[in-house]
């Protein structure tokens, strides 16, 4: 069992690498928390958005992550940059000792997250992979319920991302988007949420199919259909698309099962449609409670997701989601393209 010595007696200190889109909700949950983290350093590529950061943050800037290790005392590195850079960034961050939180996915290759697992596991580091959606009110119902096994036995799964992403948003972002090396596609970066919940909700999946095509100008794939079979016989499908006119439409999940019934849609699971159980407990009335709008497909689950990470820091908990939790839905992620890419079906685990 690994030992981690906790951090006590004084604010944790992070630097954010990369402050592109999604870093606004790393920025922001350090405020939330800033009793406990201390932001003390920012690093990116790009001059004028570095320039930018630092001017509003009053840090030190850099352009070079190992130079920013080298220089600064760092406790933690919050990842928010393209997600095939994750795995060397991880490995360096770990070479210096500091613990690692990694937007999703945490890589484009199987091979790069056992690496990142392993390189964290033999310096004595955590690694965090942001899975921040699991903490919506929403899903935290239906996590409940699935746990109490209060559908009986699960016969049906099916997901819906209905989103847009215009070839403008591959476009920008300096040639890195819509890449394999870099990016993935729409499975892997924008639905990867979805994926996520394929087996921290029913199970450890058994084997999928999948079939996916490409109509923006770009290398991966913007729509795609897969099939899943669950280890407890369930079965599942899940559509994905960037090309939804002219707006984001859903992000959904249903389950059916003996004795339950449960759909969650709205623009990101946000609203819970449909909630029928054979018996019912005290906390179904929070249902409409747990409802929420949003314009954001991100969630509200950054400053939660901290939370977690601040206690796992302090030795006062189990981190959520780990670098072995992360591997999990990557897994069904690599299979998916390999069934795609080779027509075949692929069973899991993908290495014994």
């Amino acid at each position: 069992m690994q030992h981690y010595p906790a951090i006590t007696g004084r604010k944790i200190k992070i630097a954010v690498v990369g402050c592109g889109r999604i870093s606004r909700n790393h920025f922001g949950s350090i405020e939330k928390h800033s009793d406990e983290i201390e932001l003390v350093a920012l690093c990116d590529i790009d001059p004028a958005v570095l320039a930018e950061h630092a001017e509003k943050y009053k840090v030190p800037a850099y352009r070079d992550m190992e130079a920013m290790l080298q220089k600064e005392q760092i406790d933690l590195v919050a990842l928010c940059t393209p997600s095939g850079t994750h795995p060397d960034q991880t490995v360096l961050a770990a070479r210096h000792k500091v613990h690692v939180m990694t937007e999703k996915p945490m890589a484009t290759r199987w091979n790069d997250g056992v690496r990142m697992v392993k390189a964290c596991d033999e310096a004595g580091v955590r690694l965090f992979v942001v899975k921040q959606n699991r903490r919506n009110t929403t899903l935290q119902l239906l996590k409940r319920a699935v746990s109490e096994k209060r559908f009986g036995k699960i016969h049906m799964v099916h997901l819906n991302v209905f989103w847009t992403r215009s070839q403008s948003y591959y476009d920008q972002g300096n040639g890195w988007r819509g890449t394999w090396e870099f990016d993935g596609g729409a499975f892997m970066n924008q639905a990867s949420h979805y994926v996520d919940l394929l087996d921290w909700l029913i199970g450890p999946v058994e084997k999928v199919q999948a079939m996916m095509s490409t109509t923006r100008d770009i290398e991966v794939e913007d729509t795609g259909v897969l099939n899943v079979k669950w280890r407890n016989g369930a079965l599942g499908s899940m559509s994905v698309t960037m090309l939804t006119y002219p707006q984001n439409l859903e992000g959904s999940i249903t389950i059916l099962g003996e004795k339950g019934t449960v759909r969650i849609g709205g623009l990101a699971v946000n609203d819970i449609q449909l909630w029928q159980f054979d018996e019912s407990k005290d906390y179904d009335h929070q249902i409409h409670e747990a409802n929420y709008k949003t314009t954001s497909v991100y969630g509200f689950g950054h400053p939660i997701y901290y939370k977690n990470v601040v206690d796992v820091l302090r030795g006062e908990a189990e981190p959520e989601t780990d670098g072995r939790e992360g591997l999990k839905s990557l897994e069904i992620l690599i299979a998916a393209y390999l069934s795609s890419r080779d027509g075949k079906t692929v069973s899991l685990p993908l290495e014994f």
